[in-house]
């Protein structure tokens, strides 16, 4: 079955998460987004697949849910400044850690659209769970699983992408899945009034995809 965009201030909007956890009541009564799976594999097959079989495509594509980091504000919702590939490592044949070889790209991508009102973080993507220590091997700001396999796809069909990340954890380090979802709740109402900031956004002409 395919998948529609969300009609925000009259435009075609594709809102993508990873998972159900992060779809609470306040996002419900807003939007329908797409729900892709966890990781950076699985987050790039299904956004495409979905794509692929629109016959009206989105404008605009918004990343949303929730991000680790030891840095920022627990429970506080940021916007998406700037994003990187953390798995991505082939500095044995003299790449930049980050790049991808043979890819005409920085290691970190800049996301030109700010809605405003909303604090800006740069964000690091990669396939495992950072945690505790880990965090001192991540320039990034905040760290997530999709936000970079996103955009990638979102550049492959030529489309803009937000993204929007709520600090879930990273003051301490993870013990167990509830360590992830204890502010799922409190984020679910946050990311609903970033969501309110956007259709705000678009409906003033501060963001003109």
């Amino acid at each position: 079955m395919s998948h529609s965009p969300d009609c925000i201030a009259g435009l075609p909007v594709l809102f993508v998460m990873a998972a159900q956890p992060e779809y609470g009541p306040a996002l419900r009564a807003r939007i329908r987004p797409l729900m892709t799976g966890i990781g950076p594999v699985e987050a790039a097959v299904k956004l495409t697949a979905a794509l692929s079989g629109m016959a009206e495509r989105p404008r605009l594509i918004v990343s949303l849910g929730s991000a680790g980091s030891a840095r920022l504000a627990q429970t506080e919702v940021y916007q998406v400044g700037a994003v990187a590939y953390r798995d991505m490592d082939a500095s044995a044949l003299g790449f930049p850690r980050g790049c991808t070889p043979l890819l005409d790209l920085p290691r970190v991508i800049d996301l030109p659209h700010r809605i405003p009102g909303l604090p800006v973080a740069s964000l690091s993507t990669g396939a495992s769970i950072v945690s505790g220590p880990a965090y001192g091997t991540v320039e990034e700001e905040m760290v997530d699983m999709e936000t970079f396999a996103h955009l990638r796809t979102a550049q492959h069909f030529g489309l803009p992408l937000i993204g929007l990340r709520g600090i879930s954890d990273g003051a301490e380090e993870l013990r167990e899945l509830t360590d992830w979802t204890r502010y799922l709740d409190v984020i679910d109402a946050s990311l609903a009034g970033a969501v309110d900031l956007l259709e705000a956004a678009i409906r003033d002409g501060a963001i003109r995809p």
